[in-house]
């Protein structure tokens, strides 16, 4: 039986005939972990960048001729959002498309790869939502770039509203975790780069280039973005994810505590609490815009720092990327 629950099947893609099932059960074995589809980059990498990257052979015979990967990765991304990523199998996606399992391995070698495709596709999709948009207007979801079908020409002007982009980023990137949940259940510290990946990313720097700062630090703003945005959108899906598993409603569930928390309360052993509003813990509250309101103050703090050590600095050349936004700081 597979971690996930469904039925053991060929990941190494020794089902198609390839021979490439030898060398990837091998690479499993020496480091002792499984491909089984919940981390990113755990499958056969060169298989996958191939995929991503269009490079790989095409199948030229046995599976039905309307089956295209496009179709795979399509079918697999509706089932995760359905059921989460533990219904996606190849058996299950084979079902979807009414074809046999067997098929599906002429395009992609198992679970583990197929998440790669998955990834790339749907965290490019906020960037797709709206191509006719100028590139400088586009949503920039934390360092995820929009499908090659709807390419983002190199020479759009890109303005220096830092502010700005980090504001869409985030706000892209939680629309995109509420949409597709299971991202958050994804070990994506090895994520396998295709070209969506780099778009992304290349978007987001060059939004972000008008801060001035140093490169790795211009990384560190996409990562802190990023990780806010995941954990605030984590806490809202281990909510939905407990109402679901409970069938409480989460006021049913406060209320179940009520009398022992206003016990508390008066016992007078935590008047720090006690004392505190009664709109404290109010869902009319806006916790991710409160957050990201204080990032980006944070941010600019960092900016001004920077511009001040420029300007106490002699004239010279600046040894990173950081010197090409000097005059467009604000």
């Amino acid at each position: 039986m597979a971690k996930d629950g469904a039925t053991t099947e060929p990941t190494d893609g020794a089902a198609a005939g390839t021979g490439a099932g030898t060398k990837t059960g091998t690479a499993s074995a020496a480091t002792g972990r499984a491909a089984d589809g919940t981390a990113a980059g755990s499958g056969d990498i060169a298989r996958s960048l191939e995929l991503l990257w269009g490079t790989g052979d095409r199948p030229s015979r046995g599976p039905k001729p309307g089956l295209t990967l496009d179709r795979i990765v399509t079918a697999a991304i509706a089932v995760a959002d359905a059921e989460g990523l533990s219904a996606v199998s190849m058996r299950r996606i084979s079902t979807e498309l009414g074809t046999g399992t067997m098929s599906l391995y002429r395009y992609v070698p198992g679970k583990a790869e197929l998440l790669d495709l998955m990834l790339d596709r749907v965290l490019g999709e906020p960037l797709s939502a709206e191509p006719d948009r100028p590139a400088a207007d586009r949503p920039v979801p934390g360092g995820h770039p929009a499908p090659s079908d709807h390419p983002v020409p190199a020479d759009r002007p890109v303005p220096g509203d830092w502010r700005g982009a980090i504001d869409t980023m985030a706000r892209t990137y939680l629309d995109n975790l509420r949409r597709h949940p299971w991202l958050l259940k994804i070990n994506q510290a090895r994520t396998v780069l295709g070209p969506s990946a780099l778009r992304g990313l290349e978007l987001s720097l060059t939004a972000l280039r008008s801060m001035g700062l140093r490169d790795p630090e211009l990384i560190g703003v996409i990562i802190t973005v990023n990780s806010f945005v995941e954990g605030l959108a984590r806490t809202q899906a281990d909510a939905a994810e407990a109402v679901a598993q409970t069938g409480l409603s989460d006021e049913e569930f406060w209320e179940n505590q009520r009398p022992y928390l206003e016990r508390a309360m008066l016992s007078g052993a935590y008047p720090t609490m006690a004392g505190m509003s009664e709109d404290t813990f109010s869902a009319d509250f806006d916790h991710f815009a409160f957050g990201l309101r204080r990032l980006i103050a944070g941010f600019e703090a960092l900016v001004a720092e920077r511009a001040a050590e420029d300007r106490a600095q002699p004239e010279g050349p600046r040894t990173d990327g950081a010197a090409e936004a000097t005059a467009d700081r604000t």
